[in-house]
């Protein structure tokens, strides 16, 4: 015998709770028949239902109106005929959980606007102020700076006030974390247009720089930290966990395909539809660039291990300004031009997913704040490795360059190899005559092959520990070779994230001071003649 206490009477039936006997809970009976509300159910599909047809005969008695007592009922259930039931669904139920289901959706989706909309004002606001100012330092690594100072105040006065903060910039931070790889991908996209002009010789000393550069940073990171290790001799404790994105769906993969069906034949038809090319072709190679990574970040993990989603999207991107230069007869070059114009008033598809770099920056201020303990609790291990990995990054490739016989305007463009494209792009604003084209491409080229290679060295070098593995991983190959190592391995993936920032950061740091330039260029070989001919 079950008392319910709480529902009424045709809440039960609609909920398909089939009471036998309806009494009150002082033991009488109802005295009215309250009719609109219980039903007998003789038969099914105009036969009477029995066992061999797996429905349940359901027989309903009369039940007395029932009063102020209708919310204190006692009831029995019977027991089914079958093993099957009979699920009955209300049309105003389906209604109201369609209903909420819609409110909910536009909800969320007016909390990731507004909360990605503040970043990325508050990325142009302050990156305007800077160039007003005539301030060279980064004005997204200032701001990040500021938004980490004020959760850590917060936290230390109101912590609830931070938590409220951190909570209402989740959407913005997991839709920065989800499409992450594709504010990557424009310098792989125009990587035709930016090494054209250097000769192949060059070409190859640069891949060389790359490839053993690359696996130098990677020893070095992972033994200092090892190193480290061994004399702190710090227990390793559960980091904090980090939200991850949800995995792409059908329905965005189908979305996507129409906008670049729609929007290619739109631009074949009326080429300055939109009033200029560049603006005309941005859909359709915006869609050609999400389809490409969308594609490629389903493909099985043997495949990807070889055939990374950005390298999907990059030849994605390629094939469709491709096939649009062929079918409008202008050729790929223009095309590629359209993609980024690095023009403000005359954005391309590329210039729209860079515009995201300084976002990403921001976005690092919440991670080091989430992971904050981890840092203080393995600061030297982390501090130490990434300053003396960053230090070696940029002195090995000044000395490399010039040993190898590389011109100076390439060596300096590709300095900064290791370090995220958001901040490598800003360092080499630092120093006079670099190609960022070629800078950009380069990066991502070297997490590209970090991505591809890095479980395997590690393996290979011996290295064990989550905190040397993860650090060395983010310290030579930044976000590409993070998001590649925490995918298997999510141990690791905290140590990542704080190395990856870090890295760039103090990167960032010590090239705006003018003696550590100096330092460079004189190992470069750059003199003030060579800036001048340059």
């Amino acid at each position: 015998m079950a008392s319910i206490s709480q529902y009424p009477l045709p809440f039960l039936v609609h909920r398909g709770v089939v009471p036998n006997q309806v009494r009150l809970a002082s033991g009488k009976r109802p005295k009215n028949v309250c009719c609109t509300q219980l039903f007998s159910v003789r038969s099914v599909g105009g036969r009477k239902p029995d066992d061999s047809c797996g429905k349940a005969v359901v027989t309903l008695r009369p039940v007395n109106a029932l009063g102020p007592y209708s919310r204190f009922l006692v009831f029995e259930a019977t027991k089914p005929h079958t093993k099957k039931t009979v699920a009955v669904k209300s049309s105003g139920s389906d209604t109201g959980f369609t209903t909420g289901r819609v409110r909910t959706t536009v909800l969320r989706l007016l909390h990731l606007v507004v909360s990605l909309g503040i970043i990325v004002f508050m990325d142009k606001l302050l990156k305007k102020a800077f160039v007003d100012a005539a301030i060279k330092f980064p004005s997204a690594l200032f701001g990040m700076f500021c938004i980490f100072t004020i959760l850590i105040v917060l936290d230390a006065t109101i912590p609830e006030a931070a938590t409220t903060l951190l909570e209402f910039f989740q959407p913005a931070l997991l839709f920065i974390q989800r499409w992450l790889p594709l504010f990557y991908v424009p310098s792989l996209v125009i990587l035709p247009l930016a090494v054209k002009d250097i000769p192949a010789a060059s070409g190859l000393k640069i891949l060389l720089i790359v490839v053993g550069g690359w696996l130098a940073s990677l020893s070095v990171a992972g033994f200092t930290a090892i190193a480290v290790r061994k004399l702190v001799n710090t227990e390793m404790t559960p980091a904090e966990p980090m939200p991850k994105p949800s995995p792409f769906t059908s329905l965005e993969l189908w979305i996507w395909s129409a906008i670049f069906l729609v929007s290619f034949v739109a631009a074949f038809l009326y080429p300055t539809g939109l009033g200029t090319n560049a603006r005309t072709c941005l859909p359709f190679l915006l869609a050609s660039t999400v389809l490409g990574y969308i594609v490629g970040s389903g493909l099985p993990a043997q495949v990807k291990s070889v055939f990374h989603p950005i390298i999907c999207c990059t030849l994605s991107a390629d094939l469709a300004a491709l096939a649009y230069g062929k079918l409008s007869n202008c050729g790929l070059t223009p095309v590629l031009g359209y993609y980024l114009t690095k023009s403000s008033s005359n954005p391309g598809a590329g210039d729209l997913l860079m515009g995201f770099l300084g976002s990403v920056i921001l976005s690092f201020a919440f991670s080091m704040f989430r992971q904050r303990k981890l840092v203080k609790r393995h600061a030297s291990e982390i501090f130490t490795s990434v300053i003396i990995s960053t230090l070696f990054s940029l002195y090995s490739t000044a000395f490399i360059g010039r040993l190898v016989g590389l011109e100076p305007a390439l060596t300096v463009s590709i300095l900064p190899r290791c370090i995220t494209v958001a901040l490598a792009l800003s360092i080499v604003t630092f120093f006079e005559g670099p190609n960022p084209s070629l800078t950009a491409a380069v990066v991502v080229v070297t997490g590209l092959v970090g991505a591809n290679f890095v479980q395997a060295t590690l393996d290979r070098l011996g290295f064990r520990d989550p905190i040397a593995r993860g650090i060395a991983t983010a310290s030579s190959a930044h976000g590409l070779g993070t998001a590649a190592l925490s995918a298997k391995e999510p141990e690791a993936l905290p140590f990542c994230a704080i190395a990856y920032a870090l890295t760039g950061i103090f990167g960032s740091l010590i090239c705006s001071l003018p003696a550590v330039r100096q330092s460079l260029l004189a190992i470069i070989g750059y003199t003030l003649k060579t800036q001048k001919n340059n």
